[in-house]
């Protein structure tokens, strides 16, 4: 059985992206990590691993896996991009209180809006906020 690096260079190689360690690493901790990080936390994570890591790379190279349709962005907020590396189709809710972002499994072929006739879609995405059972847990023990 390959190892995660192997595996995930060989995905790099079918979407024509050159398989460099910081590519390889920076993939591997969002396979591994599916905690819908910005990339400001990519690189805190990562400079962890590789202290010479940039801004301008982990951008650069979101960026690029983005395009290659390796990961997903998320923006449930204006001002704030996640990433994540689940490509399926799913829902999202975000805890106002402590931030987290949690996945939720939604069946979004239940009905196609009238509306959307004749229309392409490429990209579904529902987006709930609210307070997350843990942040309301805590409250009730104050």
């Amino acid at each position: 059985m390959k190892n995660s690096a192997e595996r995930l260079t060989e995905e790099l190689n079918k979407k024509g992206l050159r398989p460099s360690h910081q590519r390889i690493k920076i993939l591997e901790y969002l396979a591994n990590h599916p905690c819908h990080p910005t990339a400001e936390q990519v690189l805190f994570e990562m400079k962890k691993e590789l202290p010479t890591l940039s801004k301008s790379t982990v951008y650069k190279t979101l960026n690029a896996f983005v395009e290659a349709e390796m990961l997903r962005e998320i923006t449930i907020e204006n001002n704030e991009v996640r990433y994540e590396y689940n490509l399926a189709d799913h829902g999202h809710f975000k805890c106002e209180k402590c931030g987290e972002v949690y996945d939720f499994e939604i069946d979004f072929d239940i009905s196609q809006p009238e509306e959307l006739s004749g229309f392409k879609i490429n990209d579904k995405n529902i987006y709930f906020k609210g307070v997350c059972k843990s942040c309301l847990k805590k409250k009730q023990n104050i």
